[in-house]
């Protein structure tokens, strides 16, 4: 990976206002926030020929067909990036992935306003997807 390509995205985070809170050349990674958008822990890798960034959103303690469903809605309306599942299909992410080599400042603007906006204007509802089922059966 060509090391300029990690410097080049952590001056552009900076210049974006993000608080880098944690940054691995080596592993090609930095780890940022920006509070007022409502960005924490924003995972990016550096991984030439892409740029990835993946921000943990919640644990879905009663994943159903329903939810699955408003969320992959909700994925047309997202200008850049979408809600993915990890491997378990409980932990809900917001991922991106961007071509590295021809990125500038303006498109990972836009990529990360994207995530702001999201996470604005779909809050209600990913807070209702992260509290138990209320049908669900108690363990007694």
């Amino acid at each position: 990976m060509n090391q300029s390509y990690f410097h080049k995205i952590k001056a552009y985070l900076l210049e974006l206002g993000f608080d880098v809170c944690h940054a691995e050349e080596a592993e090609n990674l930095l780890v940022v926030d920006k509070p007022e958008l409502g960005i924490r822990n924003l995972v990016i890798g550096c991984g030439d020929p892409l740029l990835i960034l993946e921000q943990y959103l919640l644990e879905l303690p009663a994943p159903s067909l329903d939810i699955y469903r408003q969320l992959l809605q909700k994925n047309r309306d997202i200008i850049h990036g979408a809600f993915a599942l990890d491997d378990t299909g409980r932990r809900l992410i917001f991922r991106d992935t961007l071509q590295i080599d021809t990125l500038d400042l303006p498109e990972l603007e836009a990529c990360v306003n994207s995530l702001g906006l999201l996470l604005s204007e779909f809050a209600d509802e990913l807070i209702q997807f992260s509290k138990p089922s209320p049908s669900a059966p108690s363990a007694s």
